[in-house]
Formats: C-alpha cells, structure tokens, sequence
C-alpha cells in the first residue's frame, strides 16, 4: 500500500503540470469556436478577433525564449508559480471584458505573457522530476494532454457559450490556476542561476522582429502584399511607398530584425555570454525538425481552427455548440491517435511515427479540401477532419520527448521555450496567414465577380465594387441579400449579388485550405531528422561531435 501511495505522489506532478498544460492548449480553441458570438457581445467583427487570436499567440511567440531564461534565473517553479498567477490575472480580466481592447490587454498580452513563464517551465520541471523511462511516459503524456485539450477545446467551448456564456471558461481557467498555485510547492525542482543576466537588446529585437513579421501578415487583408488595396491615411498621406503595400515593407523588415537577433545571439554566444538563443542548439537535427514539425502542425490547426468556425458561423450560422459538433470528428481522431502514438512510442521510433503523422494530417487536410461544400456537410468532410486529428495526435505525442531528448538536462528550460515560441510562430502565422488570405480572396473575389457579371446593372455594380474595396464583409448570403435589398438594389439584383457572394465565400475557403494544406506537405519536407531509434531510457547527452547529428 506505501509503494502504491508513493508511486501515486511521485506521478501527482505530472498531474499538476498536465492540468497546467491543458489550460495552456484550452484557452486558444475555446476562443477559436465562439468567435462569432464574443465579436457581437465586444461589439467588434471577425477581423477583430482574428486580430485578438494572432496577438495572444505572438505574445506567447515573441517572449517565450524570455520566459525561459526567466526561469533559468528564478527557478522553474518560480517561474511557474508567478507566470500561474499572471495569467489568473489575465483570465479573469477577459472574463469581464466589456470591448475588445480589455480582451486584447487581458487576453492576448497578460494571459499571454503569464503563459511564457508557464510553458518552458512545464517541459523543464518534467525532466527536473522524472528521469528514464518514466521521463518518456512523462512528455508523452504532456503531448497527449496537448492534444486532449486541442481536441476537447471546442466542444467544451460550444456547450457553455451555447448554454451559459463563454466568460465562464476563463472564470473557470482563474479557478484552476489558482488550485494549482495552492498545490505547486509539491514540485521537485533545482536552485535557479540568480547571477544570470538576460540581454535586453535581445528580447527587444526577438519582440520586435516577430511583432513586424505577424502584423504586417495580419494587414494584407486590408492593405494587400505587394499592390496596395486600402493602405493606411496619415495626415491626408496614403502611405504606400513607390507604389508598393506597407505590409511588404513591414514583413522585410521583420526579417531584417531577426537576422539582427540571430546575429546577436551568435555574438553574444562567441564572447562567452548568455544569449537568449543558442543558436548552436539548432545544429543538432533532432531538434530542428522536432521544433519545425511543432511550427508547422499548429500552424494547420490554428488556420483550420479560424477558417472553419468563421464560415460555420458567420456564412451557415451555426452557434457555437453546432460549430463544436462539426469540429467533433477531428477532436475525436485526436483524442485517439495521441493516446496510441503515447503507447507506441516506446516501441517504435520517432522518425517513423512522425512521418505517419505528418502524411496522416497532410492527407486529412487533402480531404478537406476536396469535400468543401456550401455545407460543409457528408462523410467525406467528416472522414477528413478525424484524419487531420488523427495525423495531430500522433506528432503531438512525439515531438515533446524528441525535443527534450535531443539536449543535456542543463537547456531543458531553453528548448521548452524554444518549443512555445515555435508552437505560438505556428498558430500565428496560421491564424494571420491563413485567415488573411480568406479575407483578402474574399474581398477580391467578390468585387471581380459581381465586375464581371453581366446580369447586374452598371450602376448597382459599381456601388457595389465601392462598398467593398475597404473589405467585404462575413456575414450569410440571406444577410448580404437583406443588406442590399436595405440600400435600395431591387430584389432580383440583391438575389443575384448575394448568390455571387455566396460562391466567392465557397471559392475563398477552398483557397485557404489549399493554402494550409500546401504548407504542411513543406513542413513535412523540411522535418525529416527525427530520431531513428526507440525514445531513450536514459540521461541524453550531447557533445561536440554529436551536435549536428540526427540523434
């Protein structure tokens, strides 16, 4: 009975960190499948909670090397502790929102800065505390908890927005990260370095270089990529240098700022001090194509999990419990294939289960794509988003112990971070990306439809052209019929233009998806140095020799 009660206490911590974990993943795609019901009650639209969703994960992104250094000087649990308290705080100032700007202070920078001290200290106080094989059973259970939490995100999401009001998930986030707070001096951890200095040049050049790249994507929805569409007025001023859209500007020079940070780190690292990246770290290849997977996989979800809610329920006008159902057979597949690909990781080896799950999501994806509908209804949508989870829950049951596994205990803390900020990179490049390129096809689409019909008058056509320069709105095909009926478009031209509108909607989703599914099959490409042998039961080490081999 002792043995048994002490094997208890010893997993209580990975209990505590997986729940920790949970909130972490939760949070994000409760967001993703309310989103239509959030922008009416903060009085915004989909573009402003495209915006909410991308900056949340690039708080996350931009600061998470700085959340892990945090906790190298602090202590793990430190960190731990303060980033639980931080993004309590930030939880429950969502709750109470009354507009987008408190979501975006509460939600997308504390919650999100509070989640940069948690995550790297989640991954680096698992290997703190377990060691072996129960390591491995350790982060495999943390990517199964992920990928549980990804997976259950928009159905518990859909039945409180449905049924009370989508505030309650992040009262109930408030609760849980107090709970674990109360409970966390259980955590077993090592003296954290108080003589470390972190390079403030270089969180400022991560944090801005990022911040540059993902809002000028954000923005070319509005402003274009290379011909300016609606760029910005300053002082009577139409910013658009040469001709060319600001964002293409904005995107170089975000560029340009992380090849600064990279150059800085690799100084920083030649002169014998603390960079807030090991770039050297990069040359093992495990590594590399753990963290590359990592990006590319929450990319695809995050640009699955904007698109498919935003047309489930702003185009078809489902709630968010409909929306959550539609979503249900990924979810499924997800709860599933993470659960086995835990089981099957200590018989077989990274590379091949990652490899399955790469082509798995990528043929998920595929499938999506050809069963777009106006519906989004059939077997073969269905069958398409269980495969895509399917292909997530596997690499999301992988991936953690690959990367863990690549480096000494002493950089645990540096690549959980390096994790977190590849994983945010993703999701907000899916969310920015993705979700601009829908926006943006839709806006152009549409105005080179109703150009080119023939059956709308001359005159309504170039109101309608007008209107819609700025951006077409997402709303239902029986709203935009409504809305042009209100302006005064006779009946039988309002019938036509929404019925324009509808396929221009079905053609922009289809785009999108092709978009994401193209970039997945590149990630794919770009990650084959996963391990080649069975997860290891013992402490890894790294020399010189080794670094820049597969391991």
């Amino acid at each position: 009975m002792r043995r048994y009660c002490d094997r208890m206490g010893r997993w209580f911590v990975l209990l505590l960190l997986g729940v920790s974990q949970f909130v972490m993943v939760l949070d994000s795609t409760v967001m993703n499948v309310s989103i239509s019901t959030v922008a009416e009650d903060l009085g915004t639209d989909i573009s402003g909670m495209q915006a909410a969703i991308t900056f949340y994960a690039l708080t996350m992104a931009a600061f998470m090397l700085t959340g892990g250094k945090l906790g190298d000087k602090w202590g793990r649990s430190t960190a731990f502790r303060i980033g639980s308290v931080i993004y309590g705080i930030g939880s429950l100032t969502t709750a109470l929102a009354p507009d987008l700007t408190v979501l975006l202070l509460g939600w997308s920078l504390v919650e999100g800065l509070g989640a940069v001290l948690v995550i790297p200290a989640i991954a680096a106080l698992a290997a703190i505390n377990y060691t072996g094989r129960e390591r491995v059973i350790a982060f495999a259970a943390l990517g199964a908890i992920t990928g549980l939490a990804a997976a259950a995100g928009p159905l518990i999401g859909g039945l409180v927005t449905t049924y009370a009001s989508w505030r309650y998930v992040f009262v109930a986030e408030t609760v849980v990260m107090v709970l674990v707070l109360i409970v966390s001096g259980r955590i077993k951890d090592v003296p954290g370095n108080r003589a470390l200095r972190i390079d403030l040049l270089s969180v400022v050049l991560s944090a801005a270089g990022m911040g540059l790249l993902v809002y000028g994507i954000l923005q070319s929805k509005t402003w274009g990529w290379i011909v300016p569409l609606d760029p910005p007025v300053v002082g009577g001023v139409t910013i658009a240098p040469f001709g060319i859209s600001p964002v293409a500007y904005l995107v170089l020079l975000g560029i340009l700022v992380l090849w600064l940070f990279i150059r800085r780190q690799r100084h920083l690292e030649a002169a014998g001090r603390v960079p807030l990246l090991r770039v050297s770290l990069l040359r093992i290849t495990a590594l590399r194509s753990g963290l590359t997977m990592f990006m590319a996989q929450y990319f695809a979800i995050a640009a699955l999990f904007f698109v498919v809610p935003v047309y489930l329920q702003t185009i078809l006008g489902y709630d968010a419990l409909q929306t959550g159902l539609k979503i249900l057979p990924l979810s499924v597949g997800l709860i599933i294939f993470s659960m086995l690909g835990s089981r099957l990781s200590t018989v077989h080896a990274a590379r091949h289960l990652g490899r399955i799950g790469q082509l798995t999501m990528a043929g998920g994806l595929a499938l999506v794509f050809i069963a777009v509908q106006p519906d989004l209804a059939g077997w073969l949508f269905a069958a398409g988003m269980f495969v895509v989870g399917a292909g997530f829950g596997l690499l999301a049951s992988q991936l953690g112990n690959v990367n863990m596994s690549a480096v000494t205990d002493d950089d645990t803390s540096e690549v959980g971070g390096l994790q977190g900020t590849f994983q945010n990179l993703g999701s907000s490049f899916g969310t920015a990306i993705v979700g601009s390129v829908f926006i943006l096809m839709l806006t152009t689409g549409f105005a080179g439809a109703v150009a080119a019909s023939p059956d709308v008058p001359d005159d309504v056509r170039a109101d309608v052209v007008s209107a819609v320069e700025t951006g077409a709105p997402i709303v239902s095909e029986q709203q935009a019929e409504q809305a042009l009926t209100d302006a005064g478009v006779p009946a039988e031209h309002a019938a036509e233009i929404a019925q324009l509108y509808a396929d221009t909607q079905l053609d922009s989703l289809r785009q999108a998806l092709f978009l994401v599914f193209a970039l997945t099959v590149l990630g794919a490409l770009l990650s084959r140095g996963l391990p080649s042998t069975i997860a290891p039961t013992a402490e890894p080490k790294v020399t010189g020799a080794e670094s820049g081999t597969t391991r």
